[in-house]
């Protein structure tokens, strides 16, 4: 790891899409660095200060991406000589930070906790208003230009509510739910009993996941491991009336498949936040199906939400400066595990 004396001021650049150079480093966060570092805004495709010099950029020790960040591939870190720390104000790292970074040994931290609340969030509010039938009736009532019979309402006391994938989100979603009288069971392999007791969770097999649930909401990593893994014998095995939730990667499930079987059973609901490909080509079927909703990718920070992505690494970047340890750092090895 590079060191660099630490009489010289700490320099922090900044390579975020335009778009959200402001929203997700807002006043607040840029107040924050500046009590202990100069922060210069980088073109995301020249590479070069906004304002200010070149030079200056080229004393960075600390770089700060995001969503727009190209690829930190050899061409950019060879532009970077002092470089230290890769905070990125996102979730997943993937496509961002490569093997590059880690044979350089820098280190790398990432908002994927903030961004994680959201995600949460927005899944629990799907539960609730799945086990209300409340999208079922929605699209009833814009079907027929009458207000729906009051049916199909499971109700959220009793209910099962089945969570694949506990990383970060799928635990804050089990954390939401110990408060309500659902029963919440869960398939991650890389998860064992105690974690799952004191997350107030059955720990099941995934067969187990799909068969039981009233309410089934993903929350795994795509990997080469986990693209695919929901197959028709899973979805076939959703019991009468249940709802599949996706926020997490489209690759994990076939939609033509998910098509297919939604179809032959209209008595499930699937609420599909993301898809693959992202977006379905027009004419796909689960664009026309009555038990199918969709959502261009929502639940994650957005609009307001995009603040808490930049204040998380505005900490991180503080306690970088003042040699405190880092509270949101990742190993390489444990990235491909997280979503």
């Amino acid at each position: 790891m590079k060191t660099t004396a630490q009489a010289a001021p700490l320099v922090v650049a900044s390579i975020i899409g335009p778009q959200w150079r402001t929203s997700v480093l807002d006043a607040r966060a840029r107040s924050t660095i500046a009590e202990h570092a100069a922060l210069i805004d980088l073109d995301r495709d020249a590479l070069l200060p906004l304002a200010g010099s070149r030079d200056e950029a080229s004393r960075a020790r600390v770089l700060i991406t995001g969503w727009g960040t190209p690829p930190l591939d050899a061409s950019v870190l060879d532009r970077f000589p002092a470089l230290e720390l890769v905070a990125h104000a996102a979730g997943t790292v993937r496509g961002i930070v490569g093997e590059e970074v880690w044979a350089r040994g820098l280190r790398v931290c990432n908002a994927a906790d903030a961004n994680a609340v959201s995600v949460a969030d927005f899944t629990v509010a799907q539960i609730h208003l799945s086990l209300k039938n409340a999208w079922r009736l929605a699209a009833a009532a814009r079907g027929t230009a009458r207000t729906p019979e009051r049916t199909g309402v499971r109700g959220l006391d009793g209910a099962t509510v089945s969570l694949v994938g506990l990383g970060a989100i799928g635990r804050r979603v089990a954390e939401r739910l110990a408060a309500l009288d659902v029963r919440v069971i869960a398939f991650d392999p890389f998860v064992g009993d105690e974690e799952c007791a004191a997350l107030g969770v059955e720990r099941v097999d995934l067969a187990d996941a799909f068969a039981r649930a009233d309410v089934l909401t993903l929350h795994a990593p795509l990997t080469e491991g986990t693209r695919g893994m929901v197959g028709r014998d899973l979805l076939s095995a959703l019991p009468d009336s249940a709802t599949l939730i996706n926020t997490a990667r489209g690759g994990l499930l076939d939609h033509d498949v998910l098509s297919a079987v939604l179809a032959d059973r209209p008595d499930l609901f699937a609420l599909l936040d993301v898809t693959d490909p992202e977006p379905l080509p027009t004419g796909h079927p689960l664009l026309g199906l009555p038990n199918t909703f969709l959502t261009p990718h929502i639940a994650g920070s957005l609009g307001s939400e995009e603040a808490r992505l930049g204040a998380l690494v505005a900490g991180e970047v503080s306690r970088f400066a003042r040699g405190l340890p880092l509270e949101h750092e990742l190993v390489e090895d444990r990235v491909a595990l997280s979503a």
